[in-house]
């Protein structure tokens, strides 16, 4: 039965997902909806034959190595990875580390919303995708694309500028990744550096704050157009460990003239 419901769950991941959600061409028209096999194999960089049968359940248990390599091409957030895991009488283990791969959904989420700066944040605060405003907004994301290690050594226009309350959530934020992804490295980098760095951070780790996302009234300090005062609104993607940050201003206010300002610059670049 247990090879039967994980054959099945395969299947559905499978034909759920379209090829641009994998970056592949669509290719010619398809008589079936959602990926080939060959290509969720290639994908996961083993034979068709092996991962046939396991949709058709006729293969053995499949390893870790296995499982891990079906979680990356089928791109499941990590219930599902626990639930594929559970499935194929696997206890799972510690995810490699958080999911850095926005779902096209919640990217072309941002690009409706030309009123509101929109970052996408993984576990690790690294801003994983933005539209145009929060570009203008928060500068230059690819240089520096962490929040945390803007806020905390000073590498840029962050989130919370001249506020106590955001050191208290990104560390929140920080240590429940830690504890989640203990394997991960780039994590573990991040927080040698910030342990390294910035006394303040020590000084909030050290005190073990229990912060949840939620509304927030922030302070951003623009390099031209001086501080702007900005609500922040999050919504959790709880599938992928990822947060929408929303950055709007009230109407009729100096920030929301700054950002109509930003907003056209943003959309004047490339």
């Amino acid at each position: 039965m247990a090879r039967a419901e994980l054959g099945r769950f395969l299947r559905d991941r499978r034909e759920a997902l379209r090829p641009a959600d994998v970056g592949l061409p669509a290719g010619p028209r398809r008589r079936t909806p959602g990926l080939r096999r060959e290509e969720v194999a290639g994908l996961a960089s083993m034979s068709v034959e092996y991962y046939a049968r396991l949709e058709q359940a006729r293969a053995p248990q499949p390893s870790r190595r296995i499982l891990d390599a079906i979680t990356a091409a089928l791109r499941l957030g990590p219930a599902e990875r626990d639930h594929l895991f559970r499935l194929a009488g696997a206890a799972p283990a510690a995810p490699p580390g958080p999911p850095r791969r926005v779902r096209p959904h919640v990217a072309d989420l941002l690009g409706r919303l030309p009123e509101a700066a929109a970052v996408v944040t993984a576990a690790t605060y690294d801003v994983i995708a933005w539209n145009p405003l929060a570009g203008a907004l928060l500068g230059d994301l690819r240089a520096e694309p962490n929040l945390a290690r803007r806020r905390f050594l000073g590498a840029g226009p962050h989130l919370g500028a001249g506020a106590g309350e955001f050191a208290e959530v990104a560390v929140a934020r920080l240590r429940a990744a830690a504890d989640r992804y203990p394997d991960d490295p780039r994590l573990s980098s991040l927080l040698a550096e910030l342990h390294a760095g910035s006394e303040e951070f020590r000084a909030v780790w050290r005190g073990n704050p229990i912060r949840t996302p939620g509304r927030r009234t922030k302070t951003i300090e623009h390099p031209r157009l001086g501080p702007l005062r900005v609500e922040c609104d999050v919504l959790a993607v709880p599938g992928d460990d990822q947060q929408v940050v929303f950055v709007t201003a009230a109407p009729g206010s100096a920030a929301a003239r700054a950002l109509r300002e930003l907003a056209r610059e943003g959309a004047a670049r490339p």
